[in-house]
């Protein structure tokens, strides 16, 4: 309770501050600069969590951990929430900025392809009747699909042109204004700290549905071994 209590201010103070603490950055209209402060860290959690999910579909595979698939689908799920956010954001900017909500910019065009991929991975598991079968072939699935992510995250767009701002929010820039590096890095800590919860969240639900279906598979396995009555006469 006292976690949710600190991360619901938390997220309000970066929300207030994002828009009345900081100044809008140089180089773009009006104040299209501060959803910044929303997209970056949505993108920053995405890669976080398909790559949490690769690592825990990794440890599945190694040891046949069911909370380490919990995990892993868990942490797809989010990511692919959070990437669908992140388009979201990035289509409001570039609406403001260039006058399109869609540009088919490189990092726009990767950003479906990863959707689409990831898409895949939740297809397949619900096509897969067979538990055991479909956690393995997720877990493999979930490996391969994070190999396209540096790829299309972080190569494609800086190999191609792209409309893209690139050192805007950088907090390595030295010429980052101090005010908006607080307020940066403070949204990188509340959507990284609203994704732990959101983790721990998904994790136990599926734990619980996980149980519940083991319980009903059992109860539905014809008894065996059962004494047979004796014979009267």
């Amino acid at each position: 309770m006292v976690y949710k209590i600190f991360l619901a201010i938390w997220m309000a103070i970066i929300i207030i501050a994002a828009f009345l603490y900081t100044e809008a950055a140089t180089g773009f209209p009006g104040e299209t600069s501060r959803i910044l402060f929303f997209h970056v860290p949505q993108a920053w959690v995405a890669t976080i969590s398909f790559l949490l999910s690769m690592i825990a579909s990794a440890v599945y595979l190694a040891k046949r951990n069911l909370k380490a698939d919990y995990m892993a689908q868990s942490a797809a799920e989010l990511g692919f929430l959070f990437c669908i956010l992140a388009t979201v954001t990035g289509a409001i900017f570039a609406k403001s900025t260039w006058g399109s909500f869609w540009n088919w910019d490189p990092r726009q065009t990767s950003i479906v392809i990863l959707l689409m991929i990831y898409g895949a991975y939740f297809a397949l598991r619900s096509a897969v009747p067979d538990t055991e079968r479909r956690r393995v072939f997720a877990g493999v699935y979930s490996i391969l699909a994070f190999v396209t992510v540096p790829f299309l995250v972080f190569v494609v767009p800086r190999i191609t042109t792209s409309l893209h701002p690139e050192d805007t929010m950088n907090p390595a820039n030295p010429g980052m204004d101090p005010k908006t590096l607080k307020v940066f890095l403070g949204s990188l800590f509340a959507y990284t700290a609203l994704y732990v919860w959101m983790l721990r969240l998904k994790i136990r639900i599926l734990t619980i549905e996980g149980s519940r279906e083991s319980n009903y598979t059992v109860f539905l396995e014809p008894r065996v071994n059962e004494p047979e009555g004796r014979p009267q006469g």
